[in-house]
């Protein structure tokens, strides 16, 4: 944890062999080795490791001020993934098991951070709703509703809970969910307006913002209908909206 230290490492107890392959990750990357799953500002790759897949995000390399900001002042948006990662597994909200995460130095100024997690369960994705049907959508719907609000009443609110970013599987048990994407979380008491407007950026139908609406609303002890009206107005200011039928 030295300051000058090139690296700071941190790996869950229960991955505490995989510490020299996290090591390595940078120079796999380098090297152009995984699978990528997405290359963006940021970049997931997939790898196989003893047998075990992995999805690695790489966070693209700050500006100079806020390579100092993370460097001195902020927590990496690797570490935050991480911490928020376990906070969710706490309450019992599904997310890809973290395993660890890499930050890099140069001298005083901060580099790159990388999020070592398990591969994600769950096959599917949220936007995947509006692409193809899915016999089981009201379970899907109700269960977003219904976790939503649990993280809601522990007072997590994600800060970029749009389409991408919730995946879900059918079960014999039940709807599976896992959020992902998790350094930007906010932390604190959400009201019914809060709690709504955190919805805001999930395309829905009226049928889907109903059933969202209904089971956000009965986890929370809150109005239905007062919910699915909030829920409407706050993503009716969205660009993109999707408002339509299939």
């Amino acid at each position: 944890m030295n300051l000058l230290h090139p690296y700071t490492l941190v790996v869950h107890p229960d991955f505490k062999d995989l510490k020299d392959w996290i090591l390595s990750i940078p120079q796999l990357f380098t090297n152009g080795d995984g699978e990528i799953i997405y290359k963006g500002r940021n970049e997931l790759r997939a790898f196989s490791h003893q047998g075990t897949r992995y999805v690695v995000k790489a966070f693209r390399r700050p500006n100079l001020v806020n390579r100092f900001v993370y460097g001195f002042l902020r927590p990496s948006k690797a570490k935050r993934a991480y911490l928020h990662a376990e906070m969710l597994r706490e309450i019992g909200v599904g997310t890809p098991r973290p395993v660890g995460y890499l930050n890099i130095r140069q001298g005083f100024l901060f580099d790159r951070s990388y999020l070592i997690t398990l591969e994600a369960e769950c096959p599917h994705v949220y936007r995947e709703l509006f692409e193809q049907k899915f016999e089981y959508e009201e379970e899907v719907l109700r269960e977003i509703g219904r976790v939503t609000a649990l993280l809601h009443n522990h007072g997590y609110a994600h800060k970029d809970y749009g389409r991408g970013n919730i995946l879900f599987k059918q079960t014999p048990e039940g709807i599976k969910l896992e959020i992902v994407d998790l350094n930007r979380m906010d932390i604190g008491p959400l009201d019914i307006k809060a709690g709504c407007k955190n919805l805001e950026r999930l395309p829905a139908t009226p049928q889907m913002h109903r059933w969202l609406a209904e089971e956000y609303a009965q986890a929370r002890g809150m109005d239905p209908e007062k919910c699915y009206q909030l829920t409407v107005a706050y993503r009716s200011t969205q660009p993109g909206k999707i408002d339509g039928k299939y």
